[in-house]
């Protein structure tokens, strides 16, 4: 069943208002699919077919015409963090040990990072989760060096030198 339609009697007589004041069709259309279905008792249908718009156009029309007359307040747009685990302060407390160790260390790995979480929520995270929270707090991604940190490069320039400069097949 259709709920009761609720008609404010202070919009209609802004809406007779605009119609008489209406300077394009845009605005004079947004008056009359107010008043039509206030004052003749027009459904949706006909409303539309009186205005020469389609019937969804017409909840969009008295819309229009309510945000003219009655701006809402800002409201809060939809965004945010909806199903944040943890709040930004608790985020930072967090990483506040992980932020000292990379000081000492200068290189983090994330599985360490990753059990910790889990262990403090109580349930496993999936490494995206961990990198995000570390994207939240400025940390970032940094490749180790392109050479091994035990390597010996006296040695290899001594292979190199004495290794046999054609291969022999077997």
């Amino acid at each position: 069943m259709a709920r009761p339609r609720q008609i404010d009697k202070g919009l209609v007589a802004k809406a007779r208002h605009a119609v008489g004041h209406a300077t394009d069709l845009d605005q004079l259309r947004a008056a009359q699919a107010v008043l039509l279905p206030a004052v003749a008792s027009a459904t949706l249908e006909q409303t539309a077919a009186l205005l020469g718009v389609g019937r969804a156009t017409v909840p969009r029309l008295q819309e229009r015409f309510r945000q003219s007359v009655r701006p809402r307040a800002a409201q809060p747009r939809w965004g945010g963090r909806r199903k944040a685990l943890l709040s930004v302060e608790e985020e930072a407390q967090f990483l506040a040990p992980w932020a000292a160790q990379a000081k000492e260390a200068g290189l983090l790995v994330l599985s360490p990072i990753r059990a910790a979480l889990a262990q403090r929520l109580g349930r496993p995270v999936a490494a995206s989760v961990v990198w995000r929270l570390l994207a939240r707090h400025g940390w970032r991604k940094v490749a180790p060096d392109t050479r091994h940190p035990k390597s010996d490069p006296v040695a290899q320039e001594a292979w190199k030198k004495n290794s046999p400069k054609y291969w022999r097949p077997s």
